[in-house]
C-alpha cells in the first residue's frame, strides 16, 4: 500500500483529529486540511484517498448560517459515488447521513460526556476489531440522530441514541461519538461548548468529564483498527 493523500474536514478549531493524527504521522501518510470556519475551497475528489469528516456545534442544515454547508454535504455525496473510503465523527457522521439521503433531527436528550455504548455482532462482519468488548464507554458530544441510511448497516447503539454508528458499502463509516479524543481535546471541547453542560439524564459536569483517565488508550486502540480498515481498502 502506497501513501496516502487523507484530507480532514473540519468546521471548528477546537475539533480537530486527535489521534487521528498522530495515527497519519505514524504510517507515513500525508494529511491535508478543509477549514471551513477559515473559508478553504473544497477539494478535487480525484486528489484525495482517504477522507475524514470531523464534528462541530453547528447542525447539518444550518445553510443560512453555514452555507458552506449544503456544498459539503453535495461534494460528500459525491465523493461517496465514487467508492472512496470515508470516516465521519459526530457531525461527520450527520453529514454521511444526509448525503446518503437520510434525515437528521434533533434527539429526545443531548448524550454529552463518558457514557457506555455497545457495538453490535454486525461489526464482526468486516473483520475490523477482532476481540471487541461489546460495551464500550466512549466519549459523547451530541444532540442530533438520524435513521440509519438505507443500504448501511448499524453498527453500534446506546440506550439514549439507538443509532450510534453505521458502515455503508463498507468504504464509508459514521460514529455519532468520538474515539479521537485526547485529555486536550476534551478540554477544549468543554472550554469553546461549556454552556450546554447543564442538568440533564445524560450530560455530566465539567469535572465528571475531566475527570475521566481510563478509556484514552483503549478507545486509541478501536480508532486505529477503524483507520487501518478504511487505508488497506486503497491499492
Amino acid at each position: 500500500m502506497g501513501k496516502l493523500k487523507i484530507r480532514c474536514f473540519m468546521h471548528v478549531p477546537f475539533e480537530g483529529p486527535g489521534i487521528i493524527q498522530s495515527w497519519v504521522e505514524e504510517k507515513k501518510h500525508r494529511l491535508e486540511f478543509t477549514r471551513f470556519y477559515e473559508g478553504d475551497p473544497l477539494p478535487d475528489i480525484s486528489d484525495t484517498d482517504m477522507l475524514i469528516i470531523m464534528g462541530g456545534p453547528m447542525n447539518v442544515f444550518d445553510f443560512h448560517i453555514h452555507p458552506w454547508m449544503e456544498e459539503e454535504i453535495d461534494w460528500v455525496e459525491s465523493y461517496i459515488e465514487a467508492g472512496k473510503p470515508v470516516l465521519g465523527i459526530c457531525l461527520g457522521a450527520q453529514i454521511i447521513a444526509a448525503a446518503l439521503g437520510a434525515d437528521v433531527y434533533p434527539g429526545e436528550h443531548k448524550e454529552i460526556g463518558w457514557f457506555n455504548l455497545q457495538f453490535l455482532p454486525s461489526l464482526g462482519d468486516f473483520k475490523i476489531c477482532r476481540d471487541l468488548p461489546a460495551t464500550r464507554k466512549v466519549f459523547h458530544w451530541h444532540g442530533d440522530t438520524f435513521p440509519i441510511p438505507e443500504g448501511a448497516v448499524r453498527i453500534a447503539s446506546s440506550s439514549v441514541f439507538p443509532n450510534q454508528a453505521f458502515i455503508y458499502n463498507r468504504k464509508v463509516f459514521a460514529l455519532q461519538f468520538h474515539l479521537e479524543m485526547t485529555p486536550e481535546t476534551v478540554a477544549g471541547m468543554v472550554e469553546h461548548c461549556g454552556d450546554e453542560l447543564v442538568e440533564g439524564p445524560y450530560i455530566q459536569s465539567k469535572e465528571e468529564i475531566l475527570d475521566e483517565t481510563c478509556c484514552y488508550t483503549a478507545n486509541q486502540q478501536v480508532m486505529y483498527h477503524f483507520l487501518d480498515y478504511l487505508s488497506a481498502l486503497n491499492p
